[in-house]
């Protein structure tokens, strides 16, 4: 276990994994007894978690990771992964391993991902004392729904940082999102699987204590509610052909947290996380790359098609 805690921006907590990457002819995939995957299967460290950090990393915040890493050798390269971008990374010892996923892409750069739950045991928890000594360090933390994350919410509230959560695909009946949903200050989630995106994003500002709520729709942009007003977000042009979406919802949500511990309007954040995360679609599933400061802020600053 790490014990280097420098002051941070950010911390980030779970999330920490390696995925295997597998380019295929269509999704859903039709049943066949083996498929010729020319573009080879790859696997590298990088999932949501990580993506975030490295988003995070490369706008120019001080950030730090925390998370349960097997000592093993998809945990080996999660530890190089942090190494080579500069991320701090306090790695909690997991017997049962290091996270896991396989991926698979279609030529449309959607993917469907099929996640290991045996890498992680019912009884793992972050040391108390361990969060309120990360997060007392840092600006803001950003909680990933991973397990096991649940249990520190309460902890990291009492800390009075601000937190932020992405609730990925919430259908916004799933019990096990709403504590996270609840804590945060700052809520992303995903459009795809809600049927009135505003109804559950008005609910999580009601219940909870979110002052900024953003569902992102890809290609349609997102949905911004901010000060009790809702507000669509155009899409950003990709500058590039789209090949894969994985990361694109980390990489809003780390651009859309840079504006926000720059000081700027909710409005602004969006627009630096739309921008972000239609880079993020041009990047191959097979690279951990993020967007770099520089660059978003020339982008976010261009006129809109």
């Amino acid at each position: 276990m790490s014990t280097h805690t420098p002051a941070t921006d950010v911390l980030v907590l779970g999330g920490a994994g390696v995925d295997t990457i597998i380019h295929v002819p269509e999704l859903p995939l039709p049943y066949a007894d083996s498929y010729m995957i020319d573009s080879g299967i790859r696997t590298r460290a990088g999932q949501t978690g990580d993506f975030v950090a490295l988003g995070l990393a490369a706008l120019g915040l001080r950030t730090h990771h925390a998370d349960f890493v097997g000592d093993d050798p998809e945990g080996d390269l999660v530890r190089a992964l942090h190494r080579e971008h500069g991320v701090g990374l306090t790695a909690l010892p997991q017997p049962a391993g290091t996270k896991r996923a396989v991926n698979l892409v279609g030529p449309d750069g959607r993917r469907l991902s099929l996640y290991d739950t045996s890498r992680t045991r019912p009884g793992d928890r972050f040391p108390p004392e361990m969060l309120r000594m990360l997060a007392g360090a840092s600006r803001h933390v950003h909680v990933t729904i991973t397990q096991p994350c649940a249990e520190a919410l309460p902890v990291l509230a009492a800390t009075g940082v601000p937190l932020s959560t992405d609730l990925h695909d919430w259908d916004g009946d799933n019990g096990y999102h709403e504590p996270f949903a609840h804590a945060a200050d700052v809520v992303f989630l995903s459009a795809t699987a809600l049927p009135d995106p505003e109804r559950t994003m008005r609910r999580i500002a009601e219940r909870g204590r979110a002052e900024v709520v953003v569902a992102t729709a890809g290609a349609a942009g997102a949905h911004l509610l901010a000060d009790g007003e809702l507000t669509h977000v155009p899409a950003a042009l990709p500058p590039a052909p789209v090949v894969d979406s994985n990361g694109a919802g980390d990489a809003f949500a780390a651009a859309f947290l840079y504006g926000r511990l720059m000081g700027e309007p909710p409005w602004v954040c969006a627009r630096y996380g739309a921008v972000a995360g239609a880079y993020a679609c041009t990047v191959p599933a097979s690279r951990a790359e993020s967007m770099g400061r520089d660059e978003l802020l020339k982008t976010a600053a261009e006129p809109r098609p």
